[in-house]
């Protein structure tokens, strides 16, 4: 028997509707954060044939104005097994919670993709990435962006922990085969690597489902998990990217600073206003453009990078591509 089984629990405010699904877990103040995202995938997916899900270690409030996207809401119990695991101060035992869902979703869902709450979906067929083929993994994922330029890097985790290279995933986007991730008893690893290492030589979740992964994964393209940094930001719109994440502390609804565009902000303002009116997001601030020395530095760094990023982008000839 797993060392996880029984210990992770479900409670649902609806039956699953299909047996695949898009899920959000979050907790406190980006709850709100992830509700944004669902609703701009389910405007996305109006025909769809999965379930949008969204979690927390509480069940997730409802909101009347959301009411006919039709949101599965969940509250996923871990009974405290993530305790002592490494955390900083953007990051709450919730973000654990994504590695959990396998085994609270079961007996309802074959395939899951799990977003996190910091992204900005603007396109792609979700269910067709849904039914991708894995290969022999158990899951798929996008290769973090330190590795988009310099593939050969390795991780200052695994430098830490002594282990060899490998290729690592961000952890904001994963595709997970159920069956697959259950029977290779990946959260159940997880919870013993970390048990056996010093948190604080192996960092946060990310740098612990790798430890464990250590690169079986089936590598996605990018345009699935665009990691949004003054390095890759401009290429993001010429790639059509699907879902920009929004890595690092600057996020649109709290920068004024002029790094990010204001139609990512704007977005995120309507959407408040209307929802959550109670946290509202304030005035534009200063553009970008006006923030001078910014966009110097940035067209440098995108000028100096542009061949390295062209030769990663061209592993995916499109974005159904999958590198098993």
């Amino acid at each position: 028997m797993a060392a996880t089984e029984g210990v992770v629990t479900l409670d649902a405010d609806r039956p699953a509707g299909f047996d695949r699904a898009v899920v959000f877990a979050a907790d406190g103040a980006y709850l709100r954060h992830a509700a944004f995202a669902a609703a701009q995938l389910a405007a996305l997916s109006p025909g769809r044939t999965f379930d949008i899900c969204l979690c927390g270690p509480e069940m997730p409030p409802a909101v009347a104005g959301l009411a006919p996207l039709g949101l599965r809401r969940c509250r996923v119990g871990t009974a405290g097994m993530f305790d002592g695991l490494g955390l900083d101060p953007r990051r709450s035992a919730a973000s654990y919670l994504r590695y959990a869902l396998p085994d609270a979703f079961a007996g309802a869902y074959r395939r899951l993709l799990y977003l996190d709450a910091d992204v900005f979906i603007q396109g792609g067929d979700f269910g067709a990435l849904l039914e991708v083929d894995l290969g022999p993994h158990p899951l798929g994922a996008v290769r973090d962006n330190m590795q988009w330029r310099t593939p050969r890097r390795r991780t200052p985790s695994f430098a830490r922990l002594g282990l060899p290279w490998a290729s690592v995933f961000n952890s904001g986007m994963l595709l997970i085969d159920v069956a697959a991730w259950r029977e290779r008893e990946v959260l159940g690893r997880m919870l013993a690597f970390g048990a056996a290492h010093d948190p604080a030589r192996i960092g946060l979740d990310q740098d612990l489902v790798n430890a464990v992964v250590r690169g079986a994964f089936a590598e996605l393209s990018p345009v699935w998990n665009w990691q949004y940094t003054w390095a890759s930001r401009l290429f993001e719109a010429l790639d059509d990217a699907h879902v920009v994440h929004f890595i690092g502390p600057r996020k649109p609804w709290s920068h004024d600073g002029g790094e990010l565009p204001l139609r990512f902000r704007r977005a995120y303002r309507a959407f408040f206003a209307e929802h959550f009116p109670e946290a509202p997001v304030g005035p534009d601030g200063v553009r970008p453009l006006a923030n001078r020395g910014f966009v110097r530095r940035m067209l440098v760094k995108h000028l100096l990078s542009q061949g390295k990023l062209a030769d990663y982008l061209d592993r995916f000839p499109d974005d159904m591509t999958v590198l098993v």
